[in-house]
């Protein structure tokens, strides 16, 4: 195996608080627009898919995007490795504006998928490049500070996107479509402080790519992804559903031999050797299925049976952003101290799984103070283990494999997301359309007059417009749906509870990944110290001479 090399022309990096700073910029310019996104769209999702007919398949406008995530996050982790990470993370923001420009000219619910995707991957990017660089440039043990401003942007977006997305979709002179507009502005400036800040050292290999490798990886998640899809739309029986579950068997025994062999492996196998590594990896997988799987349809299910606006809908994810924002606060000044992170790891999955189980009991009637106390509960516990479990996985492995053990721990929790998302979905979808099938043949007359004639056309304006008892039945379909389908989701976060007490604590690192791997010092005197003047020493023997430069030192200047 051979190492990537810096450029020998380059003296290493001074990684002087200002520096760090202006990176860290940088990647919350970055990770905003992506975190910002998701929530905005989440809150205009029912107005989307009723405005293009997509009801039944409402589940690709998030399965698109994570699917498309989950395939480029290896391939952004490794080449960042490879190569370094500064111009993948312009090419990241990139691709996510021209896809958001897209999105919005979409003429239908195909080609809104098909840009949801082209997000996916740049969105992939932004994400695994923003956790790797701050590793480059941030020590683990100091690194637990730097989770507070990220979980308050992820906080801001969370109370912002429905806000901004409850405008948009509410006002009849934008419209949806704004929801995508608003991140070409966004973009551009995130391109624009990236440029300028992101100061990082570039590298050249000269190993072949493992192009192999990434075939074989894109045809085992798309095949998983699209045999959970068929599975629930077709039935598990059925031609096409057995046809992607046979596929992802194969890919995933080509792809274990592919990597085995391969020179510069995408995802190597040695990985799986490391216990902490592998534990932080399952929890990852485990939280993401729940994580997603409920803040995907909940804004759904809010405007639907509590006839709120997608505005005010999106309100109700306030609690679940404090939540968030007061675990990571919280833990992450204890950790800084005292390099303990295995007790809140523990502690967020049982929170998590505590919630998911409040949430079995939703139904039409649940009072919105309620919904909020469960939202607090889930997100206090994703505040508690959602950046821990990056940070094991990272302190885990050497300094020339952070990149790429930090996209293999968010490839699997994407996987558990994406596949959360998809059987969810399916599940949820799949009753949803028999429920408001029979509550509309049950009030045909009042339907008709309500100008309500298929479940595929449904919008929330025209649940509430509606009068009873069609909009009772129309909210207790949403709720008998959706409520049950978390009860799936329990097991696999039991599951992951026993993990997590398994977790193995290793001490946190004092340096970060640059200094580690000599691209970067920590201070001008060190830098002095490596980059002063060099004078040569030639011995002489009688008539015999040294080889010129044969001995040398270093004087300091």
């Amino acid at each position: 195996m051979h190492a990537p090399l810096t450029d020998a022309a380059a003296p290493p990096i001074v990684l002087t608080r200002r520096r760090v700073n202006l990176i860290f910029s940088a990647l919350l310019a970055g990770m905003l627009m992506a975190a910002l996104d998701q929530t905005i769209v989440s809150t205009a999702m029912p107005t989307i898919v009723g405005d293009l007919g997509g009801v039944s398949h409402m589940a690709w406008m998030t399965t698109a995007y994570l699917l498309a995530t989950t395939l480029v996050m290896p391939i952004y982790g490794k080449f960042g490795d490879l190569w370094g990470r500064r111009t993948l993370f312009l090419v990241a923001i990139g691709l996510f504006t021209v896809a958001s420009f897209g999105a919005a000219l979409s003429p239908d619910f195909t080609w809104l998928v098909i840009w949801r995707g082209v997000q996916g991957l740049g969105g992939g990017g932004l994400m695994i490049l923003s956790q790797a660089i701050i590793a480059d440039v941030v020590p683990a043990r100091e690194r637990a500070k730097y989770m507070g401003p990220i979980g308050a942007l992820f906080g801001l977006s969370a109370v912002a996107g429905p806000l901004v997305g409850g405008f948009f979709t509410d006002s009849a002179a934008l419209g949806w479509q704004w929801c995508f507009w608003v991140n070409v502005p966004v973009g551009l400036l995130a391109f624009t402080i990236g440029w300028f800040t992101l100061t990082l050292p570039r590298r050249r290999s000269t190993t072949p790519l493992d192009y192999a490798g990434i075939v074989a990886l894109s045809a085992t998640t798309t095949s998983l992804i699209l045999f959970t899809d068929f599975g629930g739309s077709d039935g598990w029986g059925a031609g096409r559903t057995l046809a992607m579950l046979a596929l992802f068997v194969v890919s995933v025994v080509a792809f274990v031999v592919i990597e085995r062999r391969a020179v510069e492996p995408i995802i190597p196998m040695s990985l799986f050797g490391n216990r902490t590594f592998v534990v932080a990896t399952a929890l990852g997988l485990a939280v993401g299925l729940g994580m997603f799987s409920a803040i995907a349809f909940m804004p759904t299910f809010l405007q639907m049976s509590s006839g709120l606006s997608a505005a005010n809908s999106g309100l109700l994810m306030l609690p679940m952003t404090g939540g968030i924002i007061l675990t990571i606060q919280s833990s992450a000044g204890y950790i800084q101290k005292t390099g303990r992170y295995k007790v809140f790891t523990v502690a967020g999955v049982a929170v998590i799984l505590a919630a998911l189980i409040w949430m079995t009991t939703l139904s039409g009637a649940t009072s919105l103070w309620t919904v909020g106390g469960m939202f607090f509960v889930l997100g206090a516990g994703l505040g508690l283990i959602m950046q821990n479990v990056v940070l094991a996985a990272q302190n885990a492995v050497a300094a020339d494999q952070i990149g790429t053990a930090t996209s293999t721990n968010n490839y699997f929790r994407e996987v558990g997301a994406t596949l959360g998302v998809a059987i969810f979905g399916t599940l949820f979808t799949s009753r949803l359309a028999d429920n408001l099938v029979a509550a509309l043949s049950d009030n045909a007359r009042q339907a008709v007059q309500a100008g309500i004639t298929s479940p595929e056309t449904l919008v929330p304006a025209a649940v509430k417009a509606a009068g009873e008892p069609l909009r009772t039945a129309i909210i207790d379909a949403y709720a008998n749906s959706l409520a049950p389908v978390f009860w799936y989701l329990v097991p696999i976060l039991a599951v992951a509870l026993v993990l997590a007490l398994f977790l193995k604590e290793i001490p946190l690192s004092e340096h970060a990944g640059m200094v580690a791997r000599g691209e970067a010092v920590e201070s001008e005197e060190e830098l002095a110290r490596l980059t002063g003047p060099v004078q040569k020493v030639v011995l002489l023997d009688d008539d015999t001479r040294a080889p010129e430069g044969a001995f040398a030192s270093r004087t300091e200047s």
